[in-house]
């Protein structure tokens, strides 16, 4: 997508961090933007901050919700018109060794992360394919959806889901002139580690409750990425439509060191020609 004035787009998370910049982002581009989230005072500062850079609207929402997102869906057509731009942004995390997790700590992730991005891809698409003039999907994912690391299992097992949603996502809408990125953030000043405080009731059980504290005590650092330059970064991927969008070299050697680990189990024997005919599809080719 080239082109971006005047199109609409959709972001999950848009009350902070990443979704607020990329909102920013979007909006310096003459794009129309509507911010969801879960959390209504952070739509209301979002907007007041947001609102000097174009059109934007603002609907609070719980990705978990399949029945409001289909209305947001509606209220974003009914303001701005067709949505070209989907960004499922929206994320909650926990971190620990895993022999401290509950179901409820799995439960809230996975809904969350997982089942956030499922419902956005869902809702919205079919209303991007009906209009037939293309667009964009933007799945938020992470460096731990590409990099693991100890004491992030819940949290790395939904963000490599992502990737592997956007990546096949991506082969079978092509050629309906719809792009879908993997945007793998890095350390970026964000409130994510806040984002306990909308963790549902019915799903309070947590093992975390201490190691939750202490990420919390060191979630920001100004050699952390601002999200505006993050949500820039969003807008270039768009434009170029990139299947990953990353934000750190830093990472370099960790996803070198990865993809020759990837590379070398590879079976050391010819393949069979016809075999790889009758499985085409598989190789991200068909």
């Amino acid at each position: 997508m080239k082109e971006v004035k005047d199109k609409v787009a959709f972001i999950t998370g848009g009350g902070s961090g990443l979704g607020f910049g990329m909102a920013a982002a979007f909006l310096r581009a003459g794009m129309k933007v509507t911010i969801a989230d879960i959390r209504q005072d952070h739509l209301d500062q979002a907007l007041s901050s947001l609102k000097k850079f174009g059109a934007v609207h603002g609907i609070a929402v719980d990705v978990t919700d399949r029945g409001a997102m289909m209305r947001a869906a509606d209220e974003t057509e009914r303001v701005f018109g067709k949505i070209h731009v989907l960004c499922n942004n929206a994320g909650v995390g926990v971190g620990g060794p895993l022999k401290l997790a509950t179901y409820d700590d799995w439960d809230w992730v996975v809904g969350v992360n997982l089942g956030g991005v499922i419902n956005g891809v869902q809702t919205f698409l079919p209303r991007i394919l009906a209009h037939g003039e293309g667009g964009h999907i933007v799945n938020t994912s992470s460096m731990s959806g590409v990099v693991a690391h100890p004491k992030g299992v819940i949290y790395a097992t939904t963000k490599f889901a992502v990737v592997g949603l956007s990546e096949s996502l991506r082969t079978e809408l092509a050629a309906d002139n719809i792009g879908v990125s993997a945007f793998c953030p890095g350390p970026v000043n964000t409130d994510f580690a806040h984002a306990g405080e909308t963790r549902p009731a019915r799903l309070a059980s947590t093992g975390y409750a201490a190691t939750e504290k202490a990420r919390q005590a060191h979630s920001t650092s100004p050699l952390y990425m601002d999200a505006e330059k993050a949500g820039e970064l969003v807008l270039e991927g768009v434009r170029k439509n990139k299947l990953y969008i990353f934000t750190h070299s830093e990472y370099g050697d960790a996803i070198r060191a990865r993809c020759a680990n990837v590379v070398a189990a590879i079976p050391d024997y010819a393949p069979n020609p016809e075999l790889v005919k009758q499985i085409q599809v598989y190789l991200g080719e068909g």
